[in-house]
């Protein structure tokens, strides 16, 4: 299977016409046609069904075009990755993170480190929930944003202590509440909490001891985008760790009044014994040693 033919199949399956689809990817029909009878020869299976009106996904084809799509996007990736590592690189650095404000510091520290080590290609990739940790252990990524929490029970893990990361209330700008310097359990009493939407062990502990207390209404949220959204129409407020702060402005971030705190690390592999690993994580914990002060 070419990569032709995985391009042809899906612009098929999205125009369900081979004129049209031949037309947006410069190409004859009958060369279109041909390439989708001999990606269906190689499979096994029709993708199309044919008729003077276009054509239409069969079930089998609707299930391998959606799989095609992630596949194809992958190899996209991938050859993007490798015209990166030009000759000017020797080696390349992979770097996860789940959103670019868990290190508020991040530019900077790529631009030290780039200076210092032009020869690395140091590749950011930014990906949320579980995905991140699952690529960090099949060695796909050599450095790791981490809860301490998430890494503490892999043996051929090794953890950089990066910060602990404290709760703020998110609260529109004219709030009550936001010209406070902390605020507690008690200031939320008669509030719309919201609670969810994958939240860590850590804040779901405190979560819970606040919804505990009977004092609050409870709102159930499926992610921080959707939270945010709530607090900005009004429909209630969300406590957050500090690393989630994109420092925008856009609302207000009170320090919650508690003990608790998340442990951030960064993990990489217990071999990886490279200089170019050492050198991005002892940026990294400087800029949060002497950087300026942050929420967090």
């Amino acid at each position: 299977m070419t990569t032709k033919q995985m391009d042809c199949a899906l612009e098929l399956s999205a125009t369900l016409n081979f004129s049209r689809a031949a037309e947006h990817l410069f190409i004859s029909q009958p060369s279109l046609t041909y390439q989708i009878q001999c990606l269906e020869d190689e499979i096994g299976f029709r993708l199309f069904q044919r008729s003077g009106k276009g054509a239409a996904l069969t079930p089998a084809g609707s299930q391998f075009c959606g799989e095609l799509r992630r596949i194809r996007a992958e190899i996209k990736a991938a050859v993007e990755q490798g015209q990166n590592m030009d000759s000017r690189y020797r080696e390349a650095l992979n770097v996860c993170i789940p959103m670019r404000s868990c290190i508020c510091f991040l530019p900077q520290i790529m631009e030290r480190f780039e200076a210092a080590m032009p020869h690395v290609a140091l590749n950011i990739r930014f990906v949320y929930g579980e995905e991140r940790l699952d690529l960090f252990l099949r060695g796909e990524q050599d450095i790791l944003f981490a809860r301490e929490s998430e890494l503490r029970r892999f043996t051929a893990v090794r953890m950089a202590p990066l910060f602990e990361s404290h709760f703020y209330l998110i609260l529109r700008k004219d709030d009550t509440l936001a010209q406070r310097e902390t605020v507690s359990e008690a200031d939320l009493a008669g509030r719309v909490f919201m609670v969810g939407g994958g939240s860590p062990p850590e804040l779901v502990a405190v979560q819970n001891r606040i919804v505990a207390t009977g004092q609050v209404k409870v709102l159930n949220c499926p992610d921080h985008e959707t939270a945010l959204a709530n607090v900005a129409a009004r429909k209630g407020v969300v406590l957050t760790p500090g690393f989630a702060n994109d420092h925008n402005g856009e609302f207000v971030w009170v320090p919650f009044d508690c003990p608790d705190v998340i442990p951030c690390v960064l993990g990489y592999h217990r071999e990886d014994q490279r200089e170019s690993t050492r050198y991005f994580i002892e940026l990294a914990q400087a800029a949060y040693t002497h950087g300026d002060v942050v929420k967090l």
